[in-house]
């Protein structure tokens, strides 16, 4: 099918149509042309996608402001829609943290759309450019700001959807002919938000790694140092990457291939006190020093994750090989990252994914922040669950009724690192568990692939899944469902290999008779 090129005269606001949006008034639109521009998007932070050269493209790009009835908030969708080359096809992105988009990651992937000839968008869900909620959590002193909290959450996607759809239909006299919607991480959850709550919004959805459980998780994620606390003892940074470096070598091999990466985390028995007294150049001193028990207690204490006072389970931790401080992979805050000073004098340093959350939401007093500090088991435990209770209707994000989404024809694709440090693949695991028990047919419309070696969207040892995004067109477009998606990434020693995922909960078993650990052809799912 044949799609039209518009001139650059029609990037002009006098021309373009206002988008229709019910309960809300657009108030303004703006429209400026772009030319020749070019740029190379990596696959390392467009990740759902390989990595994409655009050269002298030409776009229009458009954002409309609108506010909702009675809402008193002001929110901008950006479209770039091309001059010429379209493709017929809408693909919006996602956001990432405390950003529902108009960010460097969410340019990252409309750079990368733009270079493949989508139109594309993003929303800023109405918190303008701030990266962290202290500018718009609260109205006032322990009263959230619900509207923007909502808006952030889920309201804002569906309406990027609708008023992006109309921008194309105005622009080129016709209806895009099939929409997606790319994210990861923030993005992730807000894939999985829309297929959710918003199922006609988009034809596919790649939502990977995704934020949910963001109650239970944020609280987890200081798990690690008030475990330092509560012991009063704090191992440096290089004890916890010793004991990750350890992990990697003694459960690299599980799988009958030694690559540097561990395969099946859930398959290795890894005892992290046996490797207290074990000596080791730590990088932060220059000098040789023993693991002592404490990081092997906290290294343990965050693989399993948190427990209450009463030593029942809360929520999940990071997998055995994911990395613990952050330094690793440099991908995110690890979960168990301390900072020494000269002195030798250690502290847990504080989680900005717990902080900004208990202070603002939970607290709701922005004089409390480092409220970590100082919490004792059973404050913890109520903390915890005060944030399921408040937030998990708006924030979780996890509902696992997709009947909707799969009724109306809607396909989506899940990658989730099993390394990963920040968002706890186990989480993702339940969920898609619970989707299965309510819709057994889900692989009829929605395949989660866990990837070796991951780290947080993208980053550490294992293969990333580049085609994830493509994997899903196709399966909207043409039929074809995804039975593996292919990665590829060099050993330890420097050589390429190629492999697969399999779905979830299918694992990519090597077949040792092949003789060949670095060739596809030898690896099966099982």
């Amino acid at each position: 099918m044949a799609y039209p090129s518009v001139p650059l005269s029609s990037c002009n606001a006098s021309l373009i149509p206002f988008p229709t949006l019910p309960n809300a008034t657009i108030t303004s639109l703006l429209a400026s042309p772009i030319t020749n521009y070019s740029t190379v998007i990596t696959s390392a932070g467009n990740f759902n996608h390989p990595t994409i050269a655009i050269t002298n493209a030409s776009f229009c790009n458009i954002t409309v402001t609108y506010t909702h009835t009675d809402h008193n908030d002001s929110i901008n969708v950006e479209s770039w829609l091309p001059l010429s080359n379209w493709n017929g096809r809408l693909q919006a992105t996602g956001g990432s943290g405390w950003t529902a988009g108009r960010w460097i990651p969410s340019y990252w992937t409309m750079e990368g759309a733009i270079g493949e000839g989508y139109a594309t968008s993003t929303t800023d869900a109405g918190l303008g450019y701030a990266l962290y909620p202290d500018v718009w959590a609260l109205t006032s002193l322990e009263n959230v700001n619900a509207n923007l909290l909502e808006d952030f959450a889920s309201v804002s996607l569906n309406d990027q959807a609708i008023i992006a759809k109309d921008l194309i239909e105005g622009f080129y006299g016709q209806k895009a002919e099939y929409s997606y919607f790319s994210g990861c991480s923030g993005g992730g959850r807000q894939g999985l938000v829309l297929a959710q709550k918003y199922p006609d919004a988009y034809d596919g959805i790649a939502a990977s790694s995704p934020a949910i459980d963001q109650p239970e998780f944020r609280i987890a994620s200081a798990w690690a140092g008030l475990v330092m606390e509560w012991m009063g003892e704090v191992p440096w940074p290089c004890e916890f990457d010793f004991v990750t470096d350890k992990s990697v070598e003694v459960c690299d091999g599980v799988d009958g291939v030694v690559d540097g990466v561990i395969a099946d985390p859930y398959a290795c028995n890894f005892d992290p006190f046996a490797l207290v007294g074990n000596e080791f150049n730590c990088s932060q001193t220059g000098k040789t020093m023993q693991l002592s028990k404490a990081a092997a207690i906290v290294a343990n204490a965050t693989w399993t994750g948190p427990s209450s006072s009463d030593g029942e389970f809360l929520w999940y931790g990071p997998n055995v090989g994911a990395d613990l401080t952050g330094d690793i992979y440099e991908n995110g805050q690890g979960w168990a990252q301390t900072s020494c000073s000269a002195n030798a004098t250690c502290v847990p340093v504080q989680q900005i994914l717990f902080e900004y959350w208990v202070t603002y939401f939970i607290e709701k007093n922005a004089t409390l922040f480092n409220s970590s500090l100082g919490l004792s088991h059973k404050e913890y435990d109520d903390i915890l669950r005060a944030s399921s209770q408040q937030y998990d209707s708006i924030f979780g994000s996890s509902d696992p009724d997709l009947s909707q989404f799969r009724d109306a024809g809607g396909k989506m694709i899940t990658y989730h690192g099993l390394a990963d440090g920040t968002v706890p693949t186990r989480g993702m695991q339940r969920y898609y568990d619970d989707v299965s028990s309510i819709t057994p047919d889900v692989h009829d419309f929605y395949r989660f692939f866990e990837a070796p070696g991951i780290a947080h969207c993208s980053g550490g040892p294992g293969g990333q899944p580049i085609t994830t995004f493509d994997a899903m067109r196709a399966w909207v477009e043409n039929g074809i469902a995804p039975d593996t998606l292919p990665v590829a990434f060099n050993d330890t020693a420097g050589t390429l290999n190629e492999r697969f995922l399999c779905p979830y909960p299918t694992r990519t078993l090597y077949n040792a008779t092949c003789g060949d650990g670095t060739i596809a052809e030898c690896f099966f799912c099982d």
